[in-house]
């Protein structure tokens, strides 16, 4: 809707309110579970959702299944095995800031963000490339998968792609427990059901979250206490909850994190502020997000008592709305990330998915890019040149990016999560739009930082053509001095072996290349790295080609890669690959793939994972001509495919699956078949 949320609210309740994921679910897709008829199954899996206990009274609708978290179990949950992620969360590292405004270990950014509706929300991605293919996750400390309603389900579990993606560039998900306001139809009774204790004294819900984040691979639980009504037996209650669950979250390495809005005696009164009518819920939680009607001097304060209470005030959230207006929104940005001066508080981005929600219905991935690099790095696009002056303060200002890059082998194909055709090899092996967020790559933590003396030429991802995935990287324009492009913050050990691999093609122009490798930081924050330059064979002719480059005379740790052009004229130059490793090391083939369920031609498919370190892998279908059409990849050992048909005099389907490894490199297939 065009109108925000929060705003929606406010006119039909008549009152201010807080953190509101949405209207009570409309989904359209098929039942499934408790919601089912004797229609066709529904085999797609979708991300899960649960009430604490006591379900609504009535009938679900259509696509949506009540489910109650109390009576939850990980060996019956049969859409398990394609919701847990299975991506480490990577330990990452600031380089020196690529400007001399943005800090290091002061303000952090939470970012909570609706990929989807409650329900009907794809467990491993689409046929769609418009999707929120969040890439700036260098700025990014811990992120929150934000929905719920009453209609549907309160207690969110994100899905495995977003999980996955996350944990490649170091960042926390959060799944989400939302009690909502009365006025959007919560009631006390979720409430009271979250927080209910056992014969033992103990809080079987807080249990059961950290139970469902150790199976699911996540981090963690923001819990939104927003149905009012409460007393102060009930605000005892929730914080002998929160302590619970932080307690054996922790034990998990799960954290928890706390909105600003049910106080200590039970009643939802947003602070704007960490007070005495919240300070206890914060302390028995990880973080706290600080409601919207914060001011500067309410900032300051929390501030200050976040630290008498031995606490970092960076473990506040200072809530920034950003769903209706996204850049345009009204910020006192002084209040929170001052410049010249020590940060105040952290900052909590209200569905900064707006760069994509504001964009007409006829979007195009690349118009996504333009909008979220616009929001994420501000106007000048160049994190080292930032626009200081803007009435919207990009994170990049700010804040210092972090990158995951610390071990060989290394390699990136700049696959974003989402495209308009799959690319294998430089060569189309699927025309169809896809998003699955747990293919993208680590990607360029500061885009883009061009260094040139000259015409700058604009950088984008772009999704007309690929080497790998579905986008490469493109440099179009005119430079007239050697330009350097930016790529990667490292932390790569340098062996007598060690080579870089730049997958490249020249579509107009013919700069000379070269590969920039730094071992050594710059000296001061904004300064440039103290780059070698090192010849990048080009092969005449076009087309897509691979330069191999041996790191002569370095030595040491790959500290900054960059790409350099010399040469004028006119130029659009992609980049398709990039790779560090010492020698190529191929994955071992996974095992026993087969078809576990089938529905017409929805199949669910299952195997046992490849021995050994795997990125993801892919599932192929093999025509009755030989060919092999790509239907998609996952990081998950389950995987499911709608809308096949046989071919014509085709009698049993087959497929193949392939294990990917960190150099883009695929094992042998295990095959099986499917008869119609």
């Amino acid at each position: 809707m065009n109108l925000s949320r929060r705003t929606v609210l406010l006119t039909a309740a008549g009152a201010a309110t807080g953190l509101v994921p949405g209207l009570s679910g409309t989904a359209t897709a098929a039942p499934r579970g408790a919601a089912a008829t004797a229609a066709a199954r529904d085999l797609q899996p979708y991300a899960s959702y649960w009430y604490p206990d006591s379900l609504p009274s009535g009938t679900p609708g259509t696509g949506i299944t009540w489910r109650s978290l109390k009576a939850w179990r990980a060996d019956s949950d049969a859409d398990l095995a394609f919701n847990a992620a299975s991506v480490p969360l990577a330990a990452r590292f600031t380089p020196t800031p690529a400007n001399t405004t943005a800090r290091s270990g002061q303000a952090r950014i939470q970012s909570l963000v609706s990929f989807g509706p409650t329900s009907a929300n794809p467990s491993q991605g689409s046929a769609d490339a418009d999707y929120y293919a969040l890439t700036h996750w260098a700025y990014i400390d811990e992120l929150v998968f934000w929905g719920g309603s009453s209609g549907e389900g309160l207690i969110l579990a994100p899905n495995a792609p977003i999980v996955d993606a996350a944990h490649r560039h170091g960042v926390p998900v959060l799944g989400n427990v939302f009690l909502p306001p009365v006025a959007y139809g919560g009631q006390l009774q979720w409430t009271r059901d979250l927080v209910q204790k056992d014969a033992n004294g103990h809080y079987p819900l807080a249990a059961q979250l950290v139970a469902v984040a150790a199976a699911y691979g996540f981090d963690g639980w923001f819990v939104n206490a927003e149905t009012g009504g409460g007393n102060t037996a009930l605000a005892t209650g929730m914080l002998g909850f929160l302590r619970e669950l932080k307690s054996l979250g922790a034990a998990r390495g799960q954290r928890v994190t706390w909105y600003d809005a049910m106080t200590v005696n039970g009643s939802v009164s947003w602070q704007g502020a960490l007070n005495n009518q919240n300070k206890t819920f914060f302390q028995a939680a990880d973080s706290m997000f600080v409601d919207f009607r914060w001011s500067a001097g309410s900032l300051a304060s929390s501030g200050t008592t976040a630290q008498q209470l031995g606490r970092s005030r960076y473990e506040l959230w200072a809530g920034v709305d950003v769903e209706a207006s996204g850049t345009a929104a009204s910020v006192n940005w002084d209040a929170i990330v001052p410049n010249g001066k020590a940060h105040v508080t952290s900052i909590g981005f209200y569905r900064p998915e707006w760069t994509r929600n504001h964009l007409p219905a006829n979007r195009t991935p690349g118009d996504f890019h333009a909008a979220d690099d616009l929001f994420w790095t501000g106007a000048s696009l160049d994190p080292a040149r930032p626009d200081t002056d803007a009435a919207w303060r990009a994170p990049a200002v700010s804040v210092a990016d972090r990158s995951t890059v610390t071990s060989v082998p290394f390699a990136t194909s700049f696959n974003t999560g989402h495209g308009l055709k799959w690319y294998e090899d430089g060569k189309v092996t699927s025309g169809s739009a896809w998003n699955h967020l747990g293919l993208q790559d680590r990607l360029p933590s500061r885009r883009w930082v061009v260094r040139t003396t000259g015409s700058r030429p604009a950088v984008t991802f772009d999704f007309a053509d690929a080497w790998r995935g579905g986008s490469s990287v493109l440099v179009a324009g005119s430079p007239d001095a050697p330009t350097t492009l930016d790529l990667y913050a490292t932390r790569l050990p340098i062996g007598p072996d060690t080579v870089v691999e730049v997958t490249h093609r020249t579509d107009a122009g013919s700069p000379a290349l070269e590969l920039a490798v730094a071992t050594a930081e710059p000296g001061t924050a904004g300064g440039a790295p103290p780059y070698t330059y090192l010849p990048l064979p080009v092969t005449p002719g076009g087309g897509w080609q691979t330069s191999t480059v041996r790191l002569t005379g370095l030595s040491g740790t790959v500290r900054a890669l960059g790409v350099r052009m010399t040469g004028g004229g006119a130029v659009r130059w992609r980049l398709g690959a990039l790779a560090v490793r010492d020698a190529p090391v191929t994955p071992a083939a996974p095992a026993g793939l087969r078809v576990t369920d089938a529905d017409g031609g929805s199949l669910r498919f299952a195997w046992q994972g490849a021995p050994g370190p795997v990125r993801h892998y892919e599932l192929y279908r093999i025509l009755p001509d030989g060919t092999r059409r790509f239907l998609g990849g996952t990081c998950q050992r389950a995987f499911h495919v709608g809308g096949l048909a046989p071919e014509q005099g085709e009698t049993a389907a087959r497929f193949e699956l392939r294990a990917v490894g960190e150099l883009f490199t695929v094992s042998t297939a295990t095959t099986t078949t499917h008869t119609w």
